[in-house]
């Protein structure tokens, strides 16, 4: 599959995942949530550096609590920013009660610009395949961003089971994820 019909598939394979994700009541993804959450800790307890995360959007696995985690482990925290929508994220150092302000989507960002290069990256699913592949919305900001970074971050991508495809039909621009990890299971490429 390429071309004009990939491109209608993966939006339609995205809306499909999305209103799956989106439809699962709140205490249920809380409650996935918190084994998600567990397995994660066990992938970057070992892993020193500054811990990319995200801000929950659209009914994702909600990271907050390990960035709670992370800083009182001694782990620096760092948030995505689109500061170019052809480009590739910025990450900005950022603690819990530090300003926010809206970003693309209105997703908070850190309102302050301190620059910072996470050595592990939390990359929200929508879908995900066998082969570690993952499917986003469509932007391509996280590929853009782990083809950028140098060193290159270990890429953790974090979804539900439910979202697991057989293929998301890969392309040269795909970037495949270091670590999958779901309530269910934690698999490393």
């Amino acid at each position: 599959m390429e071309g004009a019909e990939l491109k209608a598939w993966r939006k339609a394979e995205r809306e499909r995942l999305l209103a799956l994700r989106q439809a699962l009541p709140a205490a249920d993804r809380r409650e996935l949530g918190m084994r998600i959450g567990a397995r994660l800790r066990e992938v970057i307890a070992e892993r020193p550096g500054i811990l990319g995360v995200y801000w929950p959007f659209r009914a994702e696995f909600d990271p907050r609590g390990l960035i709670d985690w992370a800083i009182a482990e001694g782990c620096g925290v760092a948030l995505p920013v689109v500061v170019d929508k052809k480009g590739p994220l910025e990450y900005r150092a950022w603690r819990p009660g530090e300003a926010l302000v809206d970003g693309v989507w209105n997703i908070p960002v850190p309102e302050k610009r301190e620059v910072a290069i996470p050595a592990m990256v939390l990359a929200p699913l929508v879908g995900f395949d066998r082969r570690s592949y993952r499917l986003g919305y469509g932007g391509g900001y996280f590929d853009r961003t782990l083809a950028a970074l140098s060193p290159k971050p270990l890429a953790i991508g974090v979804g539900f089971e439910f979202q697991a495809i057989e293929t998301i039909y890969p392309q040269s621009f795909d970037v495949p994820m270091d670590w999958i990890v779901t309530e269910a299971e934690t698999r490393r490429r």
